[in-house]
């Protein structure tokens, strides 16, 4: 199974990298931080979706709130079969089918997202409405460290810890580079899990580029009954690619011709 998700992994790197260069746009190391957890939920089952049947009633819910991040979603999808690679070339074009910001006209994507500290908020809304129904999907919300400088992702924390939703996973990619600098240096989240945990979460700190850690965590959940699970994912921005990991530039990147295939090496896949 390791090996699936490795292979997943890479061949979503290599379609962000892809993208990304068809559009000249940014974020590529947002993309690639995420690329191993996007890899285990969707290649693992976790995240339980049907490309046949996109809108089933009782799927599961993932939202992307850091909607920048959008073509790892995009790229786990079309591996997954939900719509042609092809569109991948119209990546961030004019009248293109995939837009730079995550986008819920693309098959499989549930929610628009882009400006943060919103997605755990419309999560936490459909986890409520789910557990009133009695409906038993779960819902993911992979957020960055970013999100949560936000002061509406706090009341989100607290809301879901009120209302006991434990049919809500949220997962940080806490690469600890935003925007403009790193994270400790903007607003230090200090001990991230712990603040969590005191607003009725249950809580795990994993390694993001673990399979085997991230697999056992996700066959666990939830990691404690009638609460909501946070995990912390301790990344790398920029995971995979040597002149991309951990540097600030990579938020904005324009990757040249060269700068791909370079990259393309690294991975070890081919143009």
């Amino acid at each position: 199974m390791y090996e699936n998700y490795k292979d997943l992994a890479k061949r979503i790197r290599k379609d962000c990298l892809h993208m990304v260069h068809v559009g000249q746009s940014g974020h590529i190391g947002s993309m690639l931080s995420a690329a191993d957890m996007m890899a285990v939920l969707y290649g693992g089952g976790f995240v339980k979706v049907d490309p046949k049947n996109p809108k089933a009633p009782d799927r599961d819910r993932f939202i992307l709130s850091k909607g920048h991040a959008g073509a790892v979603v995009y790229a786990t999808l079309t591996e997954l079969g939900f719509f042609p690679k092809e569109w991948m070339d119209t990546y961030y074009c004019d009248n293109g089918k995939l837009m730079g910001h995550i986008s819920h006209y693309v098959p499989g994507v549930e929610y628009s997202t882009g400006s943060l500290g919103h997605g755990l908020n419309v999560c936490v809304g459909m986890a409520l409405a789910a557990k009133e129904k009695g409906e038993k999907h779960k819902i993911y919300c992979m957020m960055s460290d970013g999100d949560c400088n936000e002061g509406s992702t706090w009341e989100a924390f607290l809301f879901a810890g009120q209302h006991h939703l434990e049919n809500l996973i949220a997962i940080v990619d806490y690469n600890r580079i935003q925007a403009l600098g790193f994270s400790k240096d903007i607003c230090d989240l200090g001990d991230f899990a712990s603040k969590v945990a005191t607003f009725g979460w249950a809580t795990k700190t994993v390694d993001g580029h673990d399979f085997m850690d991230l697999e056992n965590t996700f066959k666990s959940l939830p990691l404690e009954a009638g609460k909501p699970t946070f995990i912390v994912a301790n990344t790398i921005k920029g995971k995979g690619v040597s002149f991309l990991e951990n540097t600030v530039a990579s938020h904005y990147w324009h990757l040249t011709e060269e700068q791909k295939l370079e990259a393309y090496r690294e991975l070890g896949v081919e143009e």
